[in-house]
This record gives structure tokens, C-alpha cells and sequence, in this order.
């Protein structure tokens, strides 16, 4: 287990350093989360400005967390290996200049590309941002603080951008939900030039170009070949065929994987339980959250009539329950211990979903959204610290960075696939309540139902994993630091 060493920037107090760290790689990541969902409340004003047919919509979100999730694994080795300083501004500078071609972009084609361009800036920024945390911070305490403040601002700035792209899109256009980025990446890179201190990973070296070309690849294909679904049929040839072409990446990946010198991921460290289990957890959990915040968007402009504002205003208290989880499972996890967190944080995000299948067409915000959103916010607060201490606490320190990258892609690809598979099933129910004459709202209702259903299992079967597959070994570092943190206090 490593111990990370202070940090003293020159000039300023070790203290000081290492939470001003943590401000400006948090700043990044809330930037790069925020570009998850905040078009998703300007989906309608862009369909309408360029064109946008309701099938290629959807691209808009996926090409950036595709992109996003599918080189996070090269973004984290390429902190280890060149520096996570180095690879966290390269990130911020490229992320920030797809932003600004984003809000020029003058076509379908345009837009989605840029996107992708964004999503690769911010699989450079995010799995490096985790990594100078890691080894910012020593274990214990402290790094739970930290890791506490990095969870609440990757969860709440999903929220948030619902809130400020409706804010934006309302008042000025969609095109400022992509410039607001500009300043603030100018912000933080001119900071984090001179604040943040350099490392790199103990014997990091080799390059797997290759090895991100085909798992990026294989996870498109994939997702490609499961939205399609929803419109050509399971059995299609361009479902089959993509699928195929999907899974054949993914073996050549595993392929090259087993012998390049310096593969992209070892493959030993999945040999690693709380890894391995923490990532496919997370898979699961942030396929139902994001298809939560997708559906739920829709419902309340299409079905309820919110306008952008309102819309985003309306999963505010989002923000407010993850911080509030965040801040419990801080507070939780010495006494209870992580797996226990980790339980009734997906137990909690469950309930939540749940909750969610009572939406009605007349729409009972009070009653029907609140509630649901409340117990899923604070669930899933619970869940990111401890989860995320799973995945990284039991990892060689130059390993870090490739640990901080799977952790990410699990978030990236979950939300992904998550998305298209439930729309793909939320779709084909409405069109197959329609058919049988149930009114148009309705039957889009119905559609959510299942698909907020299906969220539901995806937490419990993430609970079962926990469950069976923990074990007390895999958490005795963890508990005891936080243990000993607590006594030490008091």
C-alpha cells in the first residue's frame, strides 16, 4: 500500500497545498461531469437549430461518453507515464477547445464529432485528476475527505448541468451550454500550471495505441448495435453484424492485451477482487442513474411541459441529496465499515427507481418526482466514496492511474450502455402501447416505468455482487485506516 508524500508547491503551507489540489482537479472534473448531462435539457432547441432526427438525437450524449469512456484506460496509463500534471492539462486545454467548436458547430456531423472531441479531452482530465488525488493524499482520512469531495462533485454535477444548461439554453442559446466551458478550462489550466505538482507512476512505461483503438472499438459496435435494435429488431443483420463486429474488438483487445510489453491494462490487476467487483458495480449503478436523469428529463418537458428552467430547477435537489450522501457515507464508513456503505447505498438507489415507476402524465412533482429523486440522490451518494475506495485503495501506487481510468470507464461505459439498452426497452414499450391505443403520454410514461424498473434490478444485482464476492480481507485496510482515524480524533 503506498503512502503518499506531502505536497509543497513553492510558496504556500503543505496544508494549504494539498486542498487547493484537490479545488482545481475537482474544478476540472465538475466540467467534464457537467458535459454529461447539461444537453439534455437543449436536446430540443438543437434537434430544432440543426435538424436533428429523434434516432441521431441520441448521439449527441453518446458520442461524448463513448469517447469519454473508451480511451480513459490510455488516459490513465498516460498519466503514469508521462506525467499526471502533464496529461490533466492536456486535457483541460483539449477539452476546453472542442467546447468552443461545439458552440460553432453548424451541422449534425459537426456536433457529434466535436463531442467525441470533448469526450477524448475529458478521458485525458478525469482518470489523471483521480491519480493526482491518490497520490496527493495518504491513506486514511484525509483521503476519504477527499475522496468524499471528488464523489459529490461527480454525481452533483450531473444534476447541476441540467439545472445551468436549462438556465443557458433559456435565457441565451445552446450554444453557451458548450462556451461556459471555455473560461473556466482557460481557469483552471492557468492554476494548475502553477499549483499542482508533477509525478509519475514507479515504472510506468510503453504506449498501447492499439489496445484503446480496440476496446473504444469494440464498446462503440456494441452500443451502435443496441440502439439499432430498438428500431431493425434483435435478429436484424445490422444488429448482429455490429454486435459481432463488437465482441471481435473486444477479443482482439484481450488478445493484444495478453501480449504487448506495455498493455494498455495489465490484465493481473484484475486479479484484484475489490477492483474487479467495485468496477462492475459501478457499471451497473451508473447505467441506472444515467438513464434517470435522461428519462426524467424528457417526462418533465415532453409529458409535464417544464420549460428548460423549470426543468433543471426540478432536479436540483439532486445536488443537494448526493452532497448530503457524500457526506454521511464520510461520516458512516469508520463506524459501519465499507461493504456495509456500499449495501445500503445501492439498497437506497433502488428504492429510488422504484419510486420513479409511480410518475403519472398528470405529474404530481410533490408526490410522485421528489421522493424518488431525493432517496436515489442520497443512495448514490452513499455509494460513490466507498465504492471508489474499493476500487483504488488495495492498487500498487504506479498502478494508480490505471486504476483511476478503469474506475472512470466503468462509470463512462455503464452510463453508455445503460442508456441504450433502456431506451432501447422503454422505446419499444411505448410503441407497443400505442399500437394497442393507449394515449401517446401515457404510453411514454409506461416506457419510463420499465425502463426505471430495469434500473432497479441492475442496483440489487449490483448489492448480490457485494454481497457474495467481498469478503472481509478486501476491506480490513480500508476499515482499519478509518478506524484508526476515528480513535485517533477522538
Amino acid at each position: 500500500m503506498s503512502t503518499a508524500p506531502a505536497v509543497t508547491p513553492q510558496g504556500s503551507s503543505t496544508e494549504t497545498n494539498r486542498w487547493v489540489v484537490l479545488v482545481l482537479v475537482c474544478l476540472a472534473q465538475f466540467m467534464v461531469v457537467l458535459d454529461a448531462t447539461i444537453v439534455n435539457v437543449a436536446l430540443p432547441s438543437i434537434q430544432h437549430d440543426l435538424d436533428f432526427s429523434a434516432g441521431n438525437l441520441a448521439w449527441i450524449i453518446n458520442s461524448y461518453t463513448l469517447l469519454f469512456g473508451g480511451f480513459l484506460l490510455l488516459g490513465g496509463r498516460a498519466a503514469d507515464l508521462f506525467g499526471r500534471k502533464r496529461v490533466f492539462l492536456a486535457g483541460v486545454i483539449l477539452f476546453s477547445f472542442a467546447s468552443a467548436l461545439c458552440a460553432l458547430a453548424t451541422s449534425q456531423g459537426m456536433l457529434i464529432a466535436f463531442r467525441g472531441l470533448q469526450g477524448l479531452g475529458a478521458a485525458l482530465v478525469s482518470p489523471a485528476a483521480l491519480s493526482i488525488i491518490m497520490t496527493t493524499f495518504a491513506d486514511g482520512a484525509e483521503r476519504t475527505k477527499a475522496l468524499a469531495a471528488w464523489g459529490a462533485i461527480a454525481a452533483s454535477g450531473s444534476a447541476f448541468g441540467l439545472l445551468l444548461g436549462g438556465v443557458l439554453t433559456e435565457s441565451l442559446s445552446w450554444e453557451w451550454i458548450f462556451l461556459v466551458n471555455v473560461p473556466i478550462g482557460i481557469a483552471a489550466f492557468v492554476a494548475s500550471l502553477r499549483l499542482i505538482p508533477e509525478s509519475k507512476g514507479d515504472g510506468a512505461t510503453g504506449f498501447d495505441l492499439f489496445g484503446a483503438i480496440f476496446v473504444t472499438g469494440g464498446v462503440v459496435a456494441i452500443v451502435y448495435a443496441i440502439v439499432r435494435a430498438e428500431s431493425d429488431g434483435w435478429g436484424s443483420t445490422t444488429t448482429l453484424g455490429f454486435g459481432a463486429l463488437g465482441v471481435a474488438l473486444l477479443i482482439a483487445f484481450v488478445l493484444v492485451e495478453r501480449v504487448h510489453k506495455h498493455p494498455l491494462v495489465r490484465l493481473g490487476i484484475f486479479k484484484t477482487r475489490s477492483l474487479s467487483t467495485a468496477n462492475g458495480v459501478m457499471v451497473l449503478a451508473m447505467a441506472g442513474m444515467f438513464a434517470m436523469f435522461f428519462f426524467a428529463t424528457i417526462y418533465v418537458q415532453e409529458v409535464l411541459g417544464y420549460s428548460p428552467i423549470k426543468s433543471g430547477l426540478a432536479f436540483l435537489p439532486f445536488t443537494v441529496g448526493i452532497i448530503g450522501g457524500s457526506v454521511a457515507a464520510q461520516q458512516l464508513i469508520p463506524r459501519i465499515g465499507v461493504k456495509a456503505q456500499i449495501l445500503i447505498g445501492l439498497v437506497m438507489a433502488a428504492v429510488g427507481l422504484l419510486l420513479m415507476t409511480r410518475i403519472t402524465p398528470e405529474g404530481g412533482y410533490v408526490t410522485e418526482l421528489l421522493p424518488a429523486v431525493i432517496v436515489l440522490a442520497i443512495g448514490m451518494g452513499m455509494l460513490f466514496v466507498p465504492l471508489t475506495l474499493l476500487a483504488t485503495t488495495n492498487v500498487n501506487e504506479h498502478d494508480a492511474g490505471l486504476a483511476s481510468g478503469l474506475f472512470n470507464t466503468s462509470q463512462q461505459v455503464g452510463g453508455a450502455l445503460g442508456l441504450a439498452i433502456l431506451s432501447t426497452f422503454a422505446t419499444s414499450r411505448a410503441d407497443d402501447r400505442i399500437a394497442d391505443g393507449v394515449q401517446a403520454s401515457q404510453a411514454l410514461v409506461d416506457g419510463y416505468h420499465l425502463a426505471f424498473l430495469i434500473g432497479a434490478i441492475f442496483m440489487a444485482i449490483g448489492a448480490v455482487a457485494i454481497t457474495l464476492l467481498i469478503r472481509r480481507a478486501d476491506t480490513a485496510t480500508i476499515n482499519a485506516q478509518e478506524a484508526g482515524a476515528v480513535a485517533m480524533a477522538h
